[in-house]
């Protein structure tokens, strides 16, 4: 009866008000929908809209123009029978699990240093959050310099009179790989921590306070507490790191440029040499439709999970 009434009172104050009005309120009404319209429209175009594109190069022949002739999944049976792709793959296991591994430990581990209520916190959190603040551009320039045989850690060894002392990684195509590591963990980690922290400080006192009571210690109550309660931030920075390992490029470009040879090339700077500098569209389009099946093999599933989480709560 009540809902009725209310549709009736609608009608009759929509019945009275002038042509004028109504179509104020109409344009009322549709505002927020015109206003994100042209947001949606470019966000379709230029990121669905070029993944389609990638998708249909990535079947056909291109080189260093577009060809519309389809060849099927062509582009992919040469991309895994290429040795650098293989090698660029081989290097991404290797960098996104200890990329990942070291950035999770190095940054909980800070995190529950800060989180003991420690003097100078805010100044120290921001050291530690400072490399982040940076590109990776800049990180490896830095590293570049800091890692040459000639310029860097090993010669500042033999000026100091330790001539045995060698720090060759960025030369050796069999360690080269491991320079990525220290220079992407260097800078990522603080961001890490910086989550583990807004974590840490989420975490109910009286839980706490309770173990305590009951004759808990400290590293007992973070082991049995605190950390397990902390699974979403893990999950959150797991996904987040994997994304930044997937797409790494500029770190590459400006550390080692994939060498020595391509020892230390990842897929985007595969992707990148094939499709642009090497006149191989359609090959470098399918390495870039891998490395988009990675990412959404990570997305899919933390999405999924958020989703239900929000339905079931």
């Amino acid at each position: 009866m009540n809902q009725q009434t209310n549709t009736a009172g609608r009608s009759i104050n929509s019945a009275a008000l002038s042509p004028l009005a109504r179509l104020q309120q109409a344009l009322a009404d549709q505002l927020p929908k015109l206003v994100m319209a042209p947001t949606f429209l470019i966000i379709f175009v230029c990121i669905y809209g070029y993944i389609g594109w990638t998708f249909l190069l990535s079947l056909t022949k291109s080189r260093i123009l577009p060809v519309w002739k389809f060849v099927g999944f062509e582009q992919y049976e040469k991309l895994f029978m290429n040795d650098r792709w293989m090698v660029s793959l081989e290097n991404l296991v290797i960098f996104s699990f200890l990329f990942i591994a070291l950035c999770l430990l190095i940054g909980m581990v800070l995190a529950v240093l800060l989180d003991q209520k420690i003097r100078n916190e805010g100044f120290i959190r921001g050291i530690y959050l400072y490399p982040m603040a940076i590109s990776f551009i800049v990180t490896g320039t830095a590293w570049k310099w800091l890692m040459n045989p000639s310029l860097g850690l090993e010669k500042m060894m033999h000026d100091w009179g330790w001539t045995s002392f060698s720090f060759d990684w960025l030369v050796d195509p069999d360690m080269v790989v491991y320079t990525l590591v220290i220079a992407a963990v260097w800078q990522s980690s603080g961001f890490v921590m910086a989550l583990f922290i807004a974590g840490l400080r989420g975490v109910d006192d009286e839980m706490i306070k309770a173990a305590k009571l009951d004759g808990a210690s400290m590293p007992t109550i973070y082991r049995r507490i605190i950390l397990p309660s902390l699974k979403p931030v893990f999950f959150s920075c797991f996904v987040i790191l994997s994304h930044i390992a997937i797409k790494s490029f500029d770190l590459v470009a400006a550390l080692t440029g994939g060498g020595p040879g391509y020892a230390s090339d990842l897929p985007a700077n595969f992707m990148y040499a094939h499709a642009f500098t090497r006149g191989q569209m359609g090959l470098g389009a399918a390495s870039a439709m891998v490395m988009l099946g990675g990412v959404l093999a990570i997305l899919v599933p933390y999405l999924y999970s958020e989703l239900r989480g929000k339905k079931h709560g």
